[in-house]
């Protein structure tokens, strides 16, 4: 994507994005988004403790625990990630980025509490919004979707208020 190196232009990722989004609702008829991958991915995890407690959820009488397109898709931004941060030299594994510890310092379960923390949050908050970034960043704003739209406001808001917050 970049032959100089660095991180990719974001000009063309943003127009494969838009290039994925449109042969996901010609292909699939569905809108791209992950929120519910997860939602799935909890059902089966739901499954392996107590199968007739997770078919009681009303949930999961609409939407049946299984391997589909979007589960697919959320490893797919896994290891789109992997690429693009190693193919632009970018990779680090550390557990602890210098960033963090700058600003809270060098423990590694804070790190992950926080971490775990804001998972949780975000997926509480994409269930509660009816769908995730993706879903309402790139699908539902390609719709025209008023309620996209004002999802992705508050998600720019949030996200320099957080900026703000911890590198400000």
């Amino acid at each position: 994507m970049n032959p100089a190196g660095g991180a990719w232009n974001p000009y063309l990722v943003g127009a494969l994005i838009g290039i994925l989004s449109m042969a996901t609702f010609y292909f699939s008829n569905k809108p791209l988004g992950v929120s519910t991958a997860y939602a799935r991915l909890a059902g089966l995890l739901g499954y392996l403790v107590s199968k007739p407690h997770t078919d009681s959820l009303k949930f999961f009488q609409d939407k049946t625990p299984k391997v589909e397109w979007e589960v697919m898709l959320t490893f797919g931004i896994v290891g789109g990630a992997w690429l693009a941060a190693v193919s632009g030299g970018e990779f680090q594994a550390v557990l602890v980025p210098p960033m963090w510890a700058e600003q809270f310092g060098a423990s590694p379960a804070l790190r992950l509490g926080a971490a775990f923390a804001g998972g949780m949050i975000m997926a509480f908050g994409a269930r509660l919004a009816g769908g995730c970034t993706s879903g309402h960043g790139i699908s539902g704003a390609l719709q025209l979707s008023v309620g996209s739209w004002i999802a992705l406001a508050t998600f720019f808001i949030g996200g320099v208020a957080t900026a703000a917050v911890m590198y400000g």
